[in-house]
């Protein structure tokens, strides 16, 4: 994960990074978080467009084992990706936009 802080105004700090991982859902990404990467590589195209799935919204996981929540706009960047793909599984992604604890509000989402 790169992180570039842009600078701080107050307390508050505002860093843009740019995130590689896997992208999975919030309710499945307990699965990885416990089975790590090797179970987030298997996560699947199907599962990600199960109604429960969508509504539960996106993110990514990291190869240190973090899972980082996107905001709403990056949980549409992430349906449509998943959408447009041809992948079955495997989902590797580069995220950039502003992390602020276990969450980033996405400004630019690939898949590799």
């Amino acid at each position: 994960m790169k992180t570039l802080c842009l600078f701080a105004i107050f307390s508050a700090v505002a860093c843009a990074a740019q995130v590689d991982g896997i992208l999975i859902d919030k309710m499945c990404s307990t699965k990885a978080l416990t089975g790590g990467q090797a179970a987030a590589v298997a996560h699947d195209h199907d599962c990600l467009l199960q109604d429960p799935c969508m509504k539960s919204g996106y993110g990514v996981f990291t190869a240190d084992g973090k899972y980082l929540k996107f905001d709403a706009s990056g949980d549409n960047k992430a349906l449509a990706a998943i959408k447009a793909s041809k992948k079955k599984d495997n989902f590797k992604v580069r995220v950039t936009g502003d992390v602020s604890g276990d969450s980033i509000k996405v400004t630019d989402l690939k898949l590799m």
